[in-house]
């Protein structure tokens, strides 16, 4: 989708012949002398419409605007979350019509839009008009290919502007490739993606099989792929924007392109959603594809271990101990807890780094769904200042997340006669205790582990990737890029041209 920012008031807007024009009425709402804003105010005053969030009103060849098909939409307080609502719920009203070039102009402002309420306006329009195209090509024809942004004053928000349609390639890349079938996504496959995304300037890729993951001693990871025909793939993505001197933060995405459950085997019902058990690796995927256009002052490592979850004869059994890269045994008691295997691995695999941080991201746990639903991911970190930050930048790009504990009574579970650690404990606490699984992984950097199982993807009639936490990553990120860049040099001069700033 191609989007233009345009310094536009609702006379400019009236005149843009674009096929559906979406409105964004602010509360207090007046209107001037020009003929759109009279319908607007009219409606207002004749209680048609309200400028309430998520209320719309539809006017068809309206002699006051050159597009056919104007859309009221309420954008309350004109907040992001708020326009949000309203812009989503707008385009949602009109994608399945003829409409292809879309504008969408802030209106009743008073001359003032955030640019947090802008970028929400962009992901927005994206979200809302998503079509899936990879195995449905038929699908191509009803997408809207344009949105134009109209705002009172165009350069005070162009920052916020290019985050969000940064943003937005980096969240379709995630959702399409979530999206696709196993047969269409296997490790290959996504490594071929990653290889594409090291083409870009500032990135880099390698990629490993079994043979140098065997000679790296992952002997947890490739337990969980030996039941597979299809070969594991071990992805390492980097994105050089600062000094090599700079120590990189680090994403870890689980990639089990489809999840049966291995000998552990899952119900045969809504199995076919375990496609989406990749969907921590098409995520860190999607934040790739964003720093390729937003070149923060940073350097970020992305780390995807990649494979299949089968279960025939070579399948890794209950009961069975293997050695995982760090040395550490585990028992593998249910091999439907493959996720925390593979990731063990990377973890270890991440210290090689000296990282600053390090997140894993993983749709790992059902009790991670039952505790907190589809609102928010769960976050589990015992470093106060990544926590912290983790939880800010989640609200900020209004894809939040909740922290959870990690008391060390947890971990009792997880007790052994036969190895290290097993690979899970009973049900009560399940997120809790497999995030205590992977935290002994992880005690040489600062770490933090997302569960998106809740938030990943949708069920029913919206079955589909939501993307997240593409929008928490990508806000952590350019964050921690704006305090670099006002830290001092070592010259005592501050860093901040080194950034392109975007907040």
């Amino acid at each position: 989708m191609n989007f233009e920012l345009k310094s536009l008031d609702l006379a400019g807007a009236a005149s843009d012949p674009c096929d559906a024009l979406i409105l964004l009425v602010v509360d207090g709402f007046k209107p001037d002398k020009t003929a759109l804003s009279g319908c607007v105010g009219d409606a207002i005053a004749a209680g048609d419409f309200e400028t309430k969030p998520g209320k719309l009103l539809q006017l068809y060849r309206n002699p006051a605007a050159a597009a056919p098909r104007v859309v009221l939409a309420g954008a309350g307080d004109g907040s992001a979350r708020q326009v949000r609502q309203a812009v989503g719920t707008a385009v949602g009203a009109i994608k399945s019509g003829p409409a292809r070039r879309v504008g969408i102009c802030f209106v009743g402002t008073r001359g003032k839009v955030s640019g947090a309420a802008v970028r929400a306006a962009v992901l927005a329009a994206a979200d809302a008009s998503y079509v899936y195209t990879s195995t449905k090509p038929s699908a191509e024809s009803r997408k809207i290919t344009k949105v134009l942004v109209g705002v009172p004053d165009a350069a005070a928000v162009q920052a916020e502007f290019r985050h969000g349609v940064a943003a937005v390639a980096g969240v379709e890349l995630t959702k399409e490739w979530a999206n696709r079938p196993a047969n269409h996504a296997t490790p290959a496959m996504l490594a071929d993606v990653a290889r594409a995304l090291g083409k870009r300037p500032g990135l880099q890729c390698e990629v490993m099989g079994p043979g140098e993951v065997a000679r790296l001693g992952m002997g947890a990871f490739m337990a969980v792929a030996q039941g597979s025909h299809e070969p594991l793939r071990f992805i390492v993505l980097k994105y050089q924007g600062a000094a090599k001197s700079q120590a990189p933060v680090v994403l870890v995405g689980k990639g089990i392109s489809f999840d049966t459950g291995g000998i552990s085997i899952k119900p045969a019902s809504e199995m076919d959603e375990m496609k989406f058990d990749m969907c921590g690796a098409a995520s860190v995927l999607g934040v790739f594809r964003a720093l390729a256009e937003l070149k923060p002052a940073l350097n970020v490592v992305g780390l995807i271990a990649s494979c299949e979850n089968m279960p025939d004869g070579r399948a890794v059994k209950p009961g069975d101990v293997v050695t995982s890269m760090s040395g550490q045994t585990i028992e593998v008691l249910n091999t439907d807890a493959e996720g925390r295997l593979v990731l063990c691995d990377a973890l270890a695999y991440a210290e090689r780094f000296k990282p600053r941080a390090v997140i894993d991201i993983a749709t790992l746990t059902g009790a991670c769904v039952v505790a907190l639903g589809s609102v928010r991911s769960g976050l589990f970190s015992a470093d106060e200042p990544l926590a912290r930050a983790l939880l800010a930048a989640g609200e900020r790009a209004l894809d939040p997340c909740w922290r959870m504990p990690l008391d060390d009574e947890y971990a009792e579970g997880l007790k052994t006669n036969f190895a290290d650690v097993a690979n899970v404990a009973g049900r009560a606490g399940g997120a809790i205790t497999a995030a205590k699984f992977l935290q002994r992984f992880s005690s040489r950097f600062a770490w933090a582990h997302l569960d998106i199982a809740g938030t990943a993807w949708k069920s029913g009639a919206a079955k589909g990737a939501t993307a997240r936490p593409v929008g928490l990553l990508l806000a952590y990120l350019l964050d921690l890029a704006a305090k670099e860049a006002l830290t001092p040099s070592k010259t005592g001069k501050s860093a901040s041209k080194k950034i392109v700033r975007t907040r």
